[in-house]
């Protein structure tokens, strides 16, 4: 384990930001608003299907969290709720905007090989 603990955590994070109230079946106007205060935080990120892959700085994360809600609410949704899983390691240095890419990645060389195995 590093004996020098980061003042501020690397947090590799997913949360699903749900708006509600808003008298739509569709979110998606409400999710875009947050994509783009995604893109001004200049934190790496990936919107999928259920949420959102977000890392860097556990304050710079949960920051960018927080103004994705405070948009969506500027947008008129007048509830919003968050499904938040955040990780952290200090046992070895995770690349920069890479934590969430080297997690899908291992288990897909994981699954080629396996694949490998059976051909």
């Amino acid at each position: 384990m590093t004996t020098n603990m980061p003042s501020d955590l690397y947090a590799v994070a997913d949360f699903c930001l749900i708006p509600m109230g808003t008298g739509e079946s569709s979110v998606a106007e409400y999710i875009a608003e947050c994509h783009r205060v995604l893109e001004k935080s200049g934190l790496t990120f990936k919107v999928h299907g259920y949420g959102t892959n977000l890392e860097g700085p556990w304050s710079e994360v949960s920051k960018a969290i927080h103004d994705c809600h405070a948009a969506v609410h500027a947008k008129g949704a007048p509830r919003v709720a968050t499904d938040i899983r955040i990780g952290t390691r200090v046992d070895r240095d995770a690349p920069v905007g890479d934590g969430n890419y080297h997690k899908v990645q291992r288990v897909e060389e994981i699954l080629a090989r396996d694949r490998a195995s059976v051909s």
